[in-house]
């Protein structure tokens, strides 16, 4: 059976309960954060359904951006795309910016990535016309805690994420869930609205 047959009998199954329980209709789930909350956090398979469980989220509560090594690379990137729609469509008031201790980025260097995939058929071309962004993206990913914390200071001084959203940053152990807290966006931070952010190329 491949994958996906696997993923394809899974929800089959999955389907026929939610109907069983809830009827044809399906389960009901509000479309807007229900606790006015966006959540960007790196998409490690260990925090899939981990995250949202320590920080006591429940479906429908959050918006949930996950990258990898929750990083913002620019002051339109993906992540603010979506900041920006959760904030002024959806209604969230306030942004959890979670990292977590091992994360892969810390690891991951330019020069080694290009190589992969040049080997896996990747014109060498195609990693030229990318690696200034790459090198930005993968060079400045040090340190899980610092990344984190520059992440807020790039939301803070974003010109498109309005003063009244407070901003926190937490890193979160994977292996005992236990989250710490880096920066509290309930309280000023003149640190962190004048630290040298910028992703210029």
């Amino acid at each position: 059976m491949s994958l996906l047959d696997e993923v394809l009998k899974a929800n089959e199954a999955y389907v026929a309960d939610i109907i069983k329980e809830y009827g044809e209709a399906g389960m009901p789930s509000p479309k807007t954060p229900q606790r006015h909350i966006a959540i960007l956090t790196c998409m490690d398979t260990r925090l899939v359904d981990l995250l949202e469980r320590t920080m006591g989220i429940n479906r429908g509560d959050a918006n949930v951006i996950r990258v990898a090594g929750n990083c913002i690379t620019d002051v339109f990137s993906d992540v603010i795309r979506s900041l920006v729609v959760s904030i002024y469509e959806l209604g969230a008031k306030e942004i959890f910016i979670v990292g977590h201790e091992d994360c892969g980025m810390e690891k991951t260097c330019p020069e080694e990535l290009s190589k992969r995939m040049i080997d896996r058929g990747i014109s060498p071309e195609a990693i030229t016309m990318i690696r200034c962004e790459m090198d930005r993206w993968a060079n400045n990913f040090c340190h899980s805690e610092q990344n984190v914390i520059k992440a807020v200071a790039q939301l803070r001084q974003n010109p498109l994420i309005p003063n009244d959203v407070k901003i926190h940053g937490l890193m979160l152990n994977p292996y005992t869930s236990k989250l710490t807290l880096l920066v509290d966006g309930n309280k000023p931070n003149t640190e962190l609205d004048s630290m040298a952010v910028c992703t210029c190329c």
